[in-house]
């Protein structure tokens, strides 16, 4: 009877070890996609509004194309169409030269010191112009050269180089953070893989039992997806939380600028949504990716 009872104590034993052992492999994994996904979580906020940042900064830059001052209204109808005939312009905006005067004044004689306008109250020396926004990829320089060949095109500008390496830097930048996003995850995945692949070794005699029994791969591998994807919901709780009221208090915090006016944060309202809906995703993902594959390579071993 001793026997018996030191037998049935062993396997309680044994099963709540196991249990606890389960336990905290399972904390293990949610651990680790937890970090991951609050590392993405803050590279995304800052990838985000970075991205809004160099939109913004790329709306500003255009090419300026002042006309000859004896073009009438059927040049530059035929002006405007070349222009938007060039690959590359996204928009064209005219301004006539009384608008282009006022804007002049504005920016060098805002309290009338000079006496601008009455220097030159009978006819002042400002072109009229067109103001020509071009798409994210387009070549700055190659434009204006376009639009200089144009007839009737007095003078064009678009900022030189210096422009030219602004958007190249822009560009890098928000390619870069989308790179080092997709290293996070890949990452992420590596740690729950390697996690639940030490959790699957340490059930490797249920899983014989399970085939012994005639379990196909299928009816082995699904138990251990599920828990995957729950370990990967588990895991972006923690992610979700932070982000949602984190990006809140920073928002009302900064007044919703970073550093200057130039830079302002995209509103918490829906972004905070969009992102949490991200990061379940993302854990999701994750989990489920990551235990798929321990599984299958560990099935495959094992046939």
């Amino acid at each position: 009877m001793s026997k018996f009872f030191r037998r049935i104590g062993r396997y309680f034993r044994e099963g709540f070890w196991g249990v606890v052992r389960h336990f905290a492999m399972a904390i293990s994994s949610a651990s680790a996609v937890t970090i991951t996904l609050t590392l993405i979580s803050i590279f995304l906020m800052f990838s985000f509004n970075l991205d809004q940042f160099t939109r913004e900064i790329e709306g500003t830059v255009q090419v300026s194309a002042t006309l000859n001052y004896d073009c009438d209204s059927e040049d530059e109808t035929r002006i405007r169409s070349a222009i938007l005939n060039i690959a590359g312009v996204d928009k064209v905006t005219y301004k006539t030269s009384d608008e282009e005067f006022d804007y002049f004044v504005q920016m060098y004689d805002a309290d009338g010191k000079a006496g601008l306008r009455e220097i030159y109250a009978d006819q002042h020396p400002m072109h009229a112009a067109y103001y020509i926004n071009v798409t994210s990829d387009a070549d700055l320089k190659y434009i204006a050269e376009e639009v200089g060949k144009i007839e009737g095109i007095y003078e064009t500008s678009y900022g030189g180089e210096g422009a030219v390496l602004l958007m190249d830097a822009l560009d890098s930048v928000r390619y870069g953070g989308l790179i080092l996003v997709g290293a996070l995850s890949a990452l992420a995945i590596f740690l729950i893989s390697n996690t639940i692949k030490l959790t699957i070794y340490a059930r490797n005699k249920e899983i014989a039992i399970m085939r012994a029994v005639g379990a196909s791969n299928a009816d082995i591998r699904f138990p251990f997806v599920i828990e995957g994807i729950l370990i990967g919901i588990l895991g972006s709780l923690i992610p979700v939380g932070l982000t949602i009221f984190g990006y809140i208090y920073l928002y009302q915090l900064l007044g919703g600028v970073l550093l200057t006016q130039m830079w302002p944060l995209i509103p918490a309202h829906p972004f905070v949504l969009y992102l949490a809906a991200i990061l379940v995703i993302a854990g999701v993902s994750v989990g489920l990716v990551g235990s798929f594959f321990s599984v299958t390579k560990y099935l495959r071993w094992k046939r």
